[in-house]
């Protein structure tokens, strides 16, 4: 059975940020993820999530100015110093909270310049070997041109290859089956030949990212896809409620509990 990961930064936006972790324990979630916690204190983050009884699945390393359009800087050369600075900034809130996997964005970049691919290779290896003593995975996660216009990651077949050529132990690929359908489709066989380099699958409706109850995609499919592939990570609920989030609930009723 899949373990599911409320989304805090979309769901339960009902209540502030950090009541939002007892929120999601009382709806049934064992594990949480978030996009960013750098806005509140990392001991303060720490300890909601741990008098919640959560597990923390994942968050993203900090992405620069994310008011101003920014989504990361490991593909900028010019803004290698603002990432080794920002792995220092996430360090606190990984031991907080006891997270064992990061996600690096890449930035708004042209995948055919060389020296955006060139800055993304040695970031992504850079910030792997920084968080590996820390026992701490580094995850990077294709986006759809349509969300997020102009990202340099924007293509799975790309980051597959370049975890298969870096070799790095605790690189792996976030797969976002929602990101997937729009990019390639065909989220079953990909999700079959990538598996072994999955380190978080991410879900949502498709197209109106919502609840992933219909439209495109047949997720209970999927889910027992993932358990007769021997996934045994967390899938991550990054997705927009239409209304209450409880509400749209019905179609996680039968996984409530399951154990982190």
């Amino acid at each position: 059975m899949p373990r599911f990961a409320a989304n805090l930064t979309m769901m339960f936006n009902e209540v502030p940020f950090l009541d939002r972790f007892d929120a999601a324990a009382k709806a049934g979630f064992t594990a949480v993820e978030f996009l960013f916690p750098y806005d509140h204190p990392a001991e303060e983050v720490g300890k909601r999530l741990t008098g919640a009884g959560l597990t923390q699945a994942l968050f993203n390393l900090p992405p620069g100015d994310w008011n101003a359009g920014e989504k990361g800087f490991a593909a900028l050369p010019e803004r290698f110093d603002d990432l080794k600075n920002s792995l220092q900034t996430a360090l606190p809130y990984a031991q907080a909270t006891g997270v064992k996997r990061l996600h690096l964005m890449a930035g708004i970049a042209d995948r055919g310049d060389r020296k955006a691919v060139e800055a993304f290779y040695k970031s992504v290896a850079w910030t792997a070997e920084f968080f590996a003593p820390h026992g701490l995975d580094v995850v990077i996660e294709p986006i759809n041109a349509r969300n997020v216009p102009g990202y340099f990651l924007n293509d799975f077949l790309f980051a597959r290859d370049l975890i298969t050529e870096l070799k790095i132990p605790n690189l792996k690929l976030q797969f976002d089956i929602y990101h997937c359908q729009i990019i390639h489709g065909d989220v079953t066989m990909r999700l079959r030949e990538m598996m072994p380099i999955i380190g978080h699958i991410q879900i949502a409706s498709i197209p109106s990212r919502n609840e992933p109850d219909g439209e495109e995609l047949n997720y209970p499919f999927l889910f027992a896809e993932l358990d007769r592939l021997g996934y045994g990570g967390f899938v991550g609920c990054e997705y927009n409620p239409r209304g209450n989030t409880t509400d749209g609930l019905g179609w996680f009723k039968p996984y409530a509990g399951a154990k982190s």
